[in-house]
């Protein structure tokens, strides 16, 4: 019985410093990551403006090939949303709030399930001459407490990060191609 004892109690003092150590860790997030592609500025925006051409560049959707993609609003304009099931990335949708036209689109991603979260993301481009364009790419959240803990063993810049650079390369061929 004493040994039952000592064993919860290292539980609780496990799970106490667990929940203590969270409330110090930071629960913000931002990542950001940008490109040069070989095309006109108003031709890549035109097609960053497409939640549907996703599908040729996104890591995400091709990640998965099970994964079911539908499509509300007209394509290309505020309003219009892509919405996602799969069993390997979860479920969720992404809605284009604002679009600049020819410099920035900004979005909000709905992911939902157990780890449900909002984050704004955005696609900003900038021309660095008549045929060159800078894709810059962001998104930012919040982890929300105590799951932010888990910033201590994986970041959220690299673990997504490192996939809107894969994106963005796969972007750059299809638009070079």
């Amino acid at each position: 019985m004493k040994l039952l004892k000592r064993f919860l109690l290292v539980i609780g003092i496990l799970i106490a410093a667990f929940l203590i150590a969270a409330l110090f860790i930071k629960k913000d997030f931002a990542i950001v990551r940008e490109i040069s592609i070989n095309k006109p500025k108003a031709e890549v925006f035109a097609y960053l403006k497409s939640l549907k051409n996703q599908e040729n560049w996104s890591t995400w959707t091709q990640a998965d090939p099970d994964m079911k993609m539908a499509y509300r609003g007209t394509d290309g304009e505020v309003g219009s949303v892509a919405i996602w099931e799969s069993k390997m990335m979860g479920d969720g949708e992404q809605e284009v709030l604002k679009i600049a036209e020819g410099k920035r689109i900004d979005a909000e991603l709905r992911f939902k399930g157990m780890m449900g979260s909002i984050s704004p993301a955005y696609l900003e481009t900038v021309a660095i001459n008549d045929s060159t364009t800078q894709v810059k790419w962001g998104m930012s959240g919040k982890m929300t407490y105590p799951m932010n803990f888990m910033q201590v063993f994986m970041s959220m810049d690299d673990m997504i990060g490192t996939e809107y650079q894969k994106s963005l390369a796969k972007l750059k061929e299809v638009l070079e191609k």
